[in-house]
């Protein structure tokens, strides 16, 4: 069984992670932000789906999917966004983090189109 301990410290360095890549971004290290991305992405959908099936875990459910699927666009895993959103539209989230999911359903998304 997972803890609630094992979901924080994925989410955490996933943030971590986030962080850096944002900085190296920031900074012209484009190849570096990527793979920072990449691996924050990985490590916030671990934590996100290890709360999926806990339908009861709103807020935090759609909070961590709703992270995720932003990563998923950062790094350009756009089919992966578009399904983290549909796994957090599914549930129960609440109507203001449905409404951020909606927007980055079709804002973030559209980076696909126009990269």
């Amino acid at each position: 069984m997972t803890s609630p301990a094992q979901i924080n410290e994925l989410h955490n360095n996933a943030m971590e992670l986030a962080g850096q890549a944002l900085h190296a971004d920031l900074h012209g290290d484009y190849a570096g932000a990527k793979s920072l991305f990449k691996d924050a992405f990985d490590l916030e959908r671990q934590a996100a789906l290890l709360v999926v099936p806990d339908a009861n875990a709103e807020p935090t459910r759609s909070i961590l999917l709703r992270s995720a699927a932003t990563l998923a666009v950062d790094c350009h895993e756009f089919k992966e966004a578009e399904r983290l959103i549909a796994i957090a539209l599914s549930g129960t989230p609440p109507a203001e983090i449905a409404e951020e999911l909606r927007d980055l359903s079709v804002n973030g998304l559209c980076y696909e189109i126009w990269p």
